[in-house]
């Protein structure tokens, strides 16, 4: 009978008081317990839509919505790794409509291809190549075994007369570059048709392996190599038009990055 009157002696003075604190003087909330606290039945949450009370499911965490909201229980997904598989840790997409352009004057003067185009590469010993801005972004990588997937594409086009013949043409080159070091790169040839202002659309592929753990940045840029029986006044867009032909919707560029790791640190699976 004592500890049913001193429980509700309490709660009373709970409902009356604006704040009551346990083991402080200095309670800042209508219930502040300075210590620990140990429950040896279950926690029971109001929920606000039906007004019953939510003891949660197995597994679930009591979450904060914010001042004035009451919590919620949520569900804490955390995925289950087998050891020595690959998982897809991150994935994501990027465009740019903006691109690069080169005139007749902005030729790469690259020479000795073969050795220059090497895996590694600085794009600071690539004179000539220009970087498509909205590409660059950040990745993180978190495990020493990992496989690094991108894929770009953009549209190619350059002012060139019409001409049925494929004697006027410009070879161009585009790179992705991981941390500024080329990882992947084509060459490709754009020729002059039967219509001008010739375009075409260039798709790009590339795969790197155990990138070293922690952030990285990644990038794509392009160059004109060159030019063959071209005016002056012929210039290259990549990944935006050098005629109105086209547009800026149609000349966008895309890049989509996929990292697949071994996690290192993984939760054991259970039946």
């Amino acid at each position: 009978m004592k500890n049913i009157i001193s429980i509700l002696l309490f709660m009373t003075g709970l409902s009356l008081s604006a704040q009551v604190g346990i083991n402080t003087n200095s309670p800042k909330a209508k219930l502040d317990v300075n210590g620990d606290v140990n429950l040896r039945n279950k926690v029971v949450v109001l929920n606000v839509t039906d007004n019953s009370l939510s003891q949660g499911n197995n597994d679930q965490l009591l979450v904060s919505q914010g001042e004035g909201y009451p919590p919620i229980w949520k569900s804490l997904r955390i995925p289950e790794y087998e050891p020595n598989k690959f998982y897809l840790i991150f994935n994501n997409s990027f465009s740019d409509r903006t691109g690069v352009k080169f005139s007749d004057s902005e030729q790469s003067t690259i020479s000795g291809r073969n050795l220059a185009f090497s895996k590694g590469a600085s794009i600071t010993s690539l004179p000539g190549f220009k970087k498509i801005t909205g590409l660059t972004q950040d990745l993180s990588i978190f495990s020493d075994n990992s496989k690094t997937y991108f894929q770009f594409e953009t549209v190619v086009q350059a002012n060139l007369p019409s001409n049925g013949t494929t004697d006027i043409s410009i070879d161009y080159a585009c790179g992705i570059f991981v941390d500024d070091k080329l990882v992947n790169l084509r060459q490709r040839n754009l020729k002059a048709s039967s219509a001008s202002s010739t375009f075409i659309t260039h798709n790009q592929i590339g795969v790197i392996s155990n990138l070293s753990k922690g952030d990285h940045k990644v990038s794509v840029a392009c160059s004109r190599l060159g030019s063959y029986r071209t005016a002056s006044n012929v210039v290259l867009a990549i990944g935006t038009y050098a005629a109105d032909n086209i547009n800026s919707f149609i000349t966008q560029s895309s890049l989509k990055v996929d990292v697949y790791e071994i996690p290192q640190v993984f939760n054991s699976i259970t039946n």
